[in-house]
């Protein structure tokens, strides 16, 4: 049994947790742009309907202004897997960051609502790229025992956007706040150029003594082991690989590709975590932290009134929600996944259906009594859940599910249903909000969490402190052994198994 240290860390401990801060800092700026862009909507808007605004808008222009960054993150899920698959995470990551500077660039210059409705669609296409790309690259930046920590960093930053655009928004111009964005980004960009990259793609691409270099770098000499079957599994599927598209044409190549898909749809490695992340994604979509972020000033002046300070109670939110971010890193060492995550999405669910039925009241009177203390209390009820266990966990779980085989295509088919719920959450909220009220909103919000919530207890495995390839094999049902690899990235092997059903049966 191992003893509990009280000392200081060791001088390479200290190093490690440098170097780790270093190079996920450049992945979380880059998640804090979602904060940054979704929340510069509910500054934006307010100071739009102003009668003295040079770009006058109404209702609908209005949402289409906030929701276009769903519809944009479409574009940016096809672009990132190629990309990330061929060009590595670290070009990837650059790229992301170039259409979102350009968005930025393009509101603080904008005189009309097209500009706005282009600039918004270049920076829905860089949070669509970074979406799927940021837990890959911390997911193979840190090891085991420090990726949950590292992960649940991503929602801190994009809290720390949220609270830095609404503070900014609230005493400042939004062309103001779009230049300091603006600055931040170009700050990512740098901290991008200078890390390096990672050493599972590395490997994937045969550069084995750069992944080993990098490995070591980041991690140090005590997880070799971790190393050794990363690289060894990469040089099985890279020689059959090789044996493979050698000698073979194009349309040979073509068909092999077109079977190998309709192979890999039936693995469970690969289709499994797909399913998981639908609902994990759906969920942190609609458990409200996109609502609080683009229409703060219309959700407190609903539940708490439009007579009370509404700057204080965004920045106030704001704060809040970075500590419980916070908060949440140090327990998310401690706790299991599915653990957490059925607790804060309870919690979000039964802060759903409080504020209904106060919002109910309040609107129809029927409240023996009634303070915006009580409002106000319940958005940060709600604000805890969200913060602590809606926002990091699906990044979390991103980052731990995927195979190093189908990273880059299962991470973009998954965050499409991101990308989809972004969208209908944030559009149809004003609607909803006009026909049946907040409450009527939030029971139904509160519904499609609680669906998402039964459906990830069910199929969800516990992730927390182990190995991705661990993780793998359980999705795949065990380990494979190293003819398996080599087979199944085999047309041969492929081939046989369409035209000679005797033959044994291929891992599915």
């Amino acid at each position: 049994m191992g003893v509990r240290r009280w000392y200081p860390l060791t001088n390479r401990e200290t190093l490690d947790s440098f170097i780790w801060c270093f190079v996920t800092l450049g992945v979380c700026l880059n998640m804090a742009s979602h904060g940054l862009t979704v929340g510069f909507a509910a500054i934006l808007l307010p100071q739009l309907r102003r009668p003295d605004s040079i770009i006058p808008i109404d209702a609908s222009s209005g949402s289409w202004i906030a929701s276009i960054l769903g519809f944009a993150l479409v574009v940016g899920n096809f672009i990132c897997p190629t990309v990330m698959a061929n060009y590595g995470r670290r070009a990837a990551n650059i790229v992301s960051i170039a259409p979102m500077l350009a968005g930025w660039f393009c509101i603080l210059f904008a005189t009309n609502l097209h500009t706005l409705l282009v600039a918004r669609l270049f920076q829905g296409i860089s949070m669509g790229m970074s979406a799927s790309l940021g837990p890959v690259i911390i997911g193979e930046y840190t090891s085991p025992k420090n990726r949950g920590p590292f992960l649940a960093s991503i929602s801190v930053t994009i809290a720390t956007g949220v609270l830095i655009v609404h503070a900014m928004g609230s005493f400042t111009s939004w062309q103001t706040t779009a230049l300091v964005c603006a600055i931040i980004g170009f700050i990512d960009l740098l901290i991008v150029i200078y890390s390096p990259e990672t050493p599972s793609w590395l490997a994937d691409q045969g550069r084995y003594d750069e992944s080993r270099k990098i490995f070591r770098w980041l991690r140090g000499d005590g997880e070799e082991d971790e190393l050794q079957r990363m690289i060894d599994s990469s040089i099985i599927i890279r020689e059959s690989k090789a044996e493979v598209s050698s000698s073979e044409t194009f349309f040979q190549k073509l068909r092999r590709n077109v079977v190998y898909f309709r192979i890999t749809i039936r693995k469970r490695e690969f289709h499994k975590p797909i399913f998981i992340m639908m609902h994990i994604y759906t969920l942190g979509m609609w458990s409200g932290a996109n609502l609080l972020a683009a229409y703060t000033v219309d959700i407190f002046e609903n539940v708490v009134g439009k007579g009370s300070n509404i700057p204080l109670l965004v920045i106030t939110m704001g704060v809040h929600r970075i500590i419980s971010n916070t908060c949440a890193v140090f327990v998310i060492r401690k706790v299991k996944r599915r653990t957490m995550l059925v607790a804060t999405v309870a919690i979000n669910v039964c802060a759903y259906l409080s504020i209904a039925a106060y919002s109910y009241g309040k609107q129809h009177g029927m409240l023996p009594f009634d303070h915006p203390m009580i409002g106000i209390i319940l958005i940060n009820i709600h604000i805890f859940s969200i913060a602590t266990g809606t926002v990091p966990l699906p990044f979390i779980i991103a980052g731990e599910l995927f195979p190093l085989e189908f990273r880059s295509l299962a991470g973009g088919i998954s965050v499409l249903f991101l990308s989809a719920n972004l969208f209908l959450s944030i559009k149809t909220a004003p609607l909803l909000f006009l026909k049946i009220g907040i409450h009527g909103a939030y029971l139904i919000y509160a519904c499609i969490v609680t669906y998402c919530l039964v459906v990830a207890w069910f199929f969800l495995p516990e992730t927390k402190d182990r190995t991705l390839q661990d993780i793998e094999d359980e999705f795949r049902g065990r380990p494979l052994s190293p003819e398996e690899v080599k087979s199944v990235q085999s047309l041969h092997s492929l081939m046989m198994y369409k035209t000679d059903r005797r033959c044994s049966q291929p891992v599915i």
